[in-house]
């Protein structure tokens, strides 16, 4: 049957949207929007390169024909073999979205050949959505493919481990973190090809009017803090510490530069209603529309991946929603995701109570060039909006903390022209001490009748997550806690949970054209009290088992998002209340469940929302037996990846000849665009040995200077960083 023909989408460009964001409306001849913010990465001193190789490279045997793993690029495989270190390329990343209504599905697809001459094992780490539920992976080789299975993640290990040195072709997917997996590929043949793909489910986001998603596309580097244990877990450039010790599995090699891999993305998008802005925010995009569904590819070239992709688009106004539900239905049990949008601007009036808003900045080596700029104009921003009666402090931080105020002082202009100067003069360097700069700022004294609202501008780049979410839940106390992400792959997951231990919301700002129109959107929220007191009412005639448990409080343009899993169906026209409490008094809205067809992915939604909140319930003190089994329990039956559980394919024929040697390596991430890299992996920072390995590398690097100086300067590499 002939396909109809594709139109190409032609509206006005919104105010709105800044000048890299793709509209169809500003498609010039060419059929390319050009990101004119986009900047040219800066240039490494090679003094410093030197260092940060003598210094921080992983002691590795090196080979005279080939690479260390310092000096891979970016998008290789890097494979040990006895000769030597050779790469295996990753030839193309391809992801595919298909988006119905309120949940995506995406498939990633990373493709592997190795060149060397023996046979290998790679390992690589890779970000994904911090609330992706993982449930598929299937490894081809030729014309064939493995289906991945589920297992417990101790069984899944111990028979990936029997069929890698069976010489069986096996692969294994594990969590690492909520947005940070782990695949393993062993036994590739000399000259093979291998392809994997993953898929995952999300949920898509919905603020102001606006859905969004977000591919990550590398991440950034995390500090490690704590004294280095005797055992390692993993083969990255940290060892595992006392507070996290699971480092060595959270860093993975990066790199600066890269002319190999590449990613190619499409998106299709069915968002039940006619569209008024479909947009990249950071990549030129071409876009078609058949029948209601929207196509969106990556205009021309491949993208090097080292900025996060984000996809968003409004309704025309007349289909603007106020509520939607959807279900699916697995073995007798209905699973349902309902949103609800509370009041907006007009709705509300704005807050009355007089605030004190602490200001905490992160200025660690991580936040380097692009990301120092946009979180200083972010900073500059939010003090110019304290509004007379406020009260207000600046709190910076990286190896140490600083305030610029004893405790906070009235907004008067004295003090903001006070504040402006010490923003202004701020660099990024030095290690991520996040404990003591938050601690600071939820002990300080309180001020009576303020509403505390503390504004926290950070990349999240930090691998002891756990025990930031446990200090805050603990202070927090009547105060609110704001994130502000910035960069262009900041650790989302950290931002996000932090915003919710602290009854507070998440902006991300990933470019500099952005600030203004996020952080106005931001001091509206906190401008408007957020509605509290949330109840999801159901109705009456089944158990219900819904996530999150306790509704975090709402804020200006954000909805109520809730996973169920009913006993039984509802009844056609059945309604969903959900109520609060807001400055104007009582809000509540209905919700008729008159849900035709059937959702795929919903009740993988609710399991993966079952096993976050069952984590956060092991960190307030839950039994950590019992945690395990519930959460092993819910990711088996619901095919899911986990912090317990894990995919394992296993092929049955043995391949690699008995006697042959199977060694292995990892591949490299780029460094976020707009990071230093020579700021990220300069000398070690607080909480490591710094001084010792100061002295000894410049004693290193006099010598290193007559014997290496030549082929290090044509490189650019990092191998672990020091904020």
């Amino acid at each position: 049957m002939r396909q109809p023909k594709s139109r190409m989408i032609r509206r006005q460009p919104q105010p709105q949207y800044c000048r890299s964001c793709w509209h169809p409306g500003l498609k010039q001849a060419s059929g390319r929007h050009q990101v004119a913010t986009l900047l040219q990465r800066q240039s490494v001193r090679a003094w410093h390169l030197l260092l940060m190789t003598i210094l921080m490279a992983r002691p590795v045997s090196a080979a005279a024909n080939g690479p260390t793993p310092g000096e891979m690029q970016a998008g290789s495989l890097l494979l040990r073999m006895e000769q030597g270190y050779v790469i295996a390329t990753l030839l193309n990343t391809d992801v595919n979205i298909t988006v119905n209504g309120l949940v995506a599905r995406v498939s990633v697809m990373q493709e592997f050949k190795n060149t060397g001459r023996e046979w290998v094992e790679g390992v690589y780490v890779f970000p994904l959505p911090d609330k992706a539920a993982v449930d598929h992976m299937r490894l081809y080789i030729g014309d064939r493919f493995i289906e991945a299975e589920i297992r417990e993640k101790n069984q899944a290990r111990k028979e990936y481990e029997q069929a890698k040195q069976a010489g069986k072709k096996t692969s294994l997917v594990e969590q690492q973190r909520a947005n940070l997996f782990t695949t393993s590929v062993a036994n590739i043949a000399p000259g093979e090809t291998v392809i994997v793909e993953i898929e995952y489910l999300e949920n898509l986001q919905y603020d102001e009017g606006t859905f969004s998603l977000r591919f990550p596309m590398t991440l950034t580097p995390r500090y490690i803090p704590g004294q280095p244990l005797p055992d390692r877990q993993g083969s990255g450039w940290s060892p595992d510490t006392s507070l996290v010790d699971d480092a060595s599995l959270i860093s993975p090699p990066m790199v600066s530069a890269s002319g190999g891999h590449r990613i190619s993305l499409r998106a299709s998008v069915n968002a039940g209603m006619p569209l008024k802005i479909i947009a990249s925010r950071y990549h030129p995009v071409d876009v078609g529309e058949t029948d209601g569904r929207y196509i969106v590819t990556m205009a021309g070239q491949r993208a090097a991946m080292d900025h996060d992709f984000e996809l968003l688009w409004r309704p025309v106004p007349s289909s603007s929603p106020r509520a939607m539900a959807f279900t699916e239905t697995i073995n007798g049990e209905p699973y349902y995701l309902i949103m609800v949008v509370p009041p907006e601007l007009g709705d509300v009036p704005g807050a009355q109570l007089p605030r004190e808003l602490i200001f905490i900045i992160d200025t660690s080596g991580s936040m380097h060039g692009v990301s120092m700029q946009q979180a200083k104009q972010a900073l500059r921003r939010a003090i110019d909006g304290l509004r007379p009666g406020d009260r207000f402090n600046v709190i910076e931080f990286n190896s140490f903390t600083h305030a610029l105020f004893r405790t906070s002082v009235l907004a008067a202009a004295t003090n903001i022209g006070i504040a402006q100067k010490f923003v202004k003069q701020l660099q990024a360097n030095g290690g991520t001490e996040m404990y003591p700069a938050l601690e600071f700022a939820l002990r300080a004294p309180v001020t009576e009748s303020y509403l505390r609202q503390i504004i926290f501008i950070t990349d999240g780049a930090v691998g002891n997550e756990e025990g930031l979410f446990s200090l805050i839940e603990a202070e927090l106390n009547n105060a609110r806690l704001f994130t502000v992400g910035i960069g262009s792959a900041p650790n989302s997951w950290f931002m996000r949970k932090a915003a919710a231990a602290g009854r507070g919301t998440f902006t991300l700002i990933s470019a500099s054209h952005e600030v203004g129109e996020k952080m106005d959107r931001l001091f509206r929220k906190l401008e408007h009290p957020q509605v509290t007191n949330i109840n999801v009412q159901w109705p009456s005639g089944n158990v219900i088992d819904s996530y999150p448990t306790v509704v975090p409080d709402l804020y200006l343009g954000e909805p109520v998002t809730v996973k169920a899993r009913a006993s039984g169906p509802f009844r056609r026209g059945d309604v969903v209340r959900i109520s609060g409490d807001s400055v104007g008094g009582a809000w509540s809205r209905d919700l008729v469940l008159e849900i035709d067809g059937q959702s795929s992915g919903v009740a993988a939604l609710w399991a993966r929302a079952r096993i976050a909140d069952l984590l956060d319930g092991a960190r307030r003190g839950a039994d950590a037996d019992e945690t395990r089994s519930a959460i092993v329990a819910t990711a088996l039956s619901h095919h899911l990846v986990s912090k317990y559980t894990s995919l394992i394919a296993v092929d049955k024929t043995p391949v690699r000849p008995a006697g042959e040697p199977l060694t292995n390596e990892q591949l490299a991430n780029l460094i976020p665009y707009g990071q230093s890299g020579s700021a990220i992996f300069g000398f070690p920072a607080t909480a490591t040995n710094a001084a010792i390995l100061q002295l000894s590398g410049l004693a290193a690097l006099l010598a290193a200077l007559l014997l290496f100086a030549a082929p290090l300067l044509r490189r650019r590499v990092f191998s672990g960083p020091a904020y």
